[in-house]
């Protein structure tokens, strides 16, 4: 890709719609667009200005009636002349404005390729070039908020000041091993200290969002496990206010992992439907109480149900007091169901487990039955979640690569520090951690590694 080309690429999804976007951006792009629109003269107009007219294909034929919007560098989402050509939505007249463009000079842009190049030209930096990712991707509104926070560079800004602070008391040091010989110290080590320590706690503290990014990129997991004919797939329909999986007398009825979600406060929850857990002679059977077992250990939640009128056996209490009492991160919660059969028997208690009562069935006609497990849940996360409303939260694994490697320097140079060791065999700790935090905004960073990123995006963005 070179920067001395001028790219197009429809930026709306495909199908029936009112309008189209197609973008054009480089040196060429005003020119290129002003060859096949029949209007104002483009090449004439100011930036930031609307022109309607007519634009038209390679042979002078008709497209379609588009509005072309300017933007002259630098005063444009990338950095360059951008022309965005607003048409008719569908298929055909998109294809055909854009195939007009190619046509008269533009090149087709590869994916991310806009975005990449608004990073190239300091638009942004590389932290809100991939909060555009999370944003088209978000697919919740606690993930969208999240992203927008990044977009708007609370994290970058948060980033940027840490390595200034690291890299003016990096200077100091490596102008006293310049003065070596004159016994200078320019350096305040009592702050160099406090320094190191209060990046070392922003560090982790940031480190330590990142199962709360997941679970607001990916979702939280909510596995429905217990034993065969417990209501596992009876209350997934509750859940998820429709009937996603088949509910049966028979039990062993599921036999596979059933998935759905929901949104839920704004967080999206995956709930995941398993086969019932006993031994079982049946291949296929047996292949999915295996497959649950391994959702219950991956789980973030498990809702784990028993049917009142049989209770919970030794097999059962030992799984879920094993879940209790270890350090997994699976929150278990031992539900009670078939309470329409039951009404006067208690649900069973288990320290360290959250114990409800309820009838799937009810709930699958009533959603307020199962409001008060839903209440139950979200406070589970909530405390969790919250903090992605106020500050930046760590989204993705590149990033918690380079916190950690960052953070690892930091505590190197302050052991360095505290055992009196050259000036020279410090800033090398600390040079590494400012390149571990500049390759997180992009101020030190690859080809490769930009690749790697904007290959993630849409073509058009």
């Amino acid at each position: 890709m070179s920067q001395s080309d001028t790219i197009a690429a429809i930026a709306t999804a495909r199908g029936r719609a009112a309008l189209a976007v197609v973008r054009t951006s480089g040196p060429a792009a005003i020119e290129i667009v002003d060859r096949c629109f029949r209007g104002d003269a483009l090449t004439a107009v100011d930036s930031h200005t609307a022109h309607v007219g007519l634009l038209v294909d390679e042979a002078g034929g008709d497209i379609d009636q588009v509005v072309a919007t300017v933007f002259r560098a630098p005063n444009s989402a990338t950095g360059e002349h951008v022309v965005e050509v607003s048409c008719h939505g569908g298929d055909l007249a998109p294809k055909l404005a854009l195939q007009s463009l190619l046509d008269h000079g533009a090149r087709m842009a590869e994916p991310g390729e806009f975005t990449e190049r608004a990073f190239l030209n300091g638009k942004m930096d590389l932290t809100q070039a991939e909060a555009v990712a999370d944003l088209i991707d978000a697919t919740s509104t606690k993930a969208h908020q999240a992203s927008l926070t990044h977009l708007k560079g609370r994290y970058s800004d948060l980033l940027g000041d840490l390595r200034e602070e690291l890299l003016n008391l990096c200077s100091l040091v490596e102008l006293e091993i310049d003065f070596s010989d004159e016994d200078v110290e320019f350096a305040d080590r009592e702050r160099l200290e406090a320094l190191l320590d209060e990046t070392e706690e922003i560090l982790q503290d940031l480190l330590d969002t990142y199962p709360t990014g997941e679970k607001l990129k990916d979702g939280v997991q909510v596995v429905i496990g217990g034993r065969p004919n417990a209501g596992k797939s009876t209350l997934l329909n509750a859940l998820v206010g429709h009937d996603r999986a088949i509910v049966s007398e028979t039990p062993g009825t599921t036999r596979d992992e059933i998935e759905a979600e929901a949104e839920i406060e704004g967080v999206l929850f995956r709930f995941v439907d398993t086969a019932g857990l006993r031994d079982t002679a049946d291949e296929i059977e047996a292949e999915g109480v295996r497959r649950a077992t391994e959702s219950i250990e991956e789980a973030d939640v498990l809702f784990y149900l028993y049917d009142l009128t049989v209770g919970l056996d030794s097999d059962e209490i030992t799984l879920l007091q094993g879940l209790a009492d270890d350090e997994s991160d699976v929150q278990p919660f031992l539900l009670g169901n078939k309470a329409d059969r039951a009404p006067d028997l208690p649900v069973a208690t288990l320290d360290g487990l959250t114990s409800l009562k309820l009838s799937a069935l009810e709930a699958r006609e009533n959603a307020d039955e199962v409001q008060p497990l839903l209440d139950h849940l979200t406070d589970t996360v909530a405390e969790h979640l919250s903090r992605a409303e106020a500050s930046p939260v760590v989204m993705n694994q590149r990033h918690r690569q380079h916190l950690q490697d960052a953070l690892g320097a930091v505590q190197q140079a302050r052991e360095a520090l505290n055992a009196g060791v050259s000036g020279d065999m410090l800033t090398l700790d600390l040079r590494a951690a400012l390149q571990e935090l500049g390759a997180i905004t992009g101020e030190i960073t690859n080809e490769d590694v930009l690749d790697q990123i904007f290959s993630r995006f849409c073509i058009g963005k």
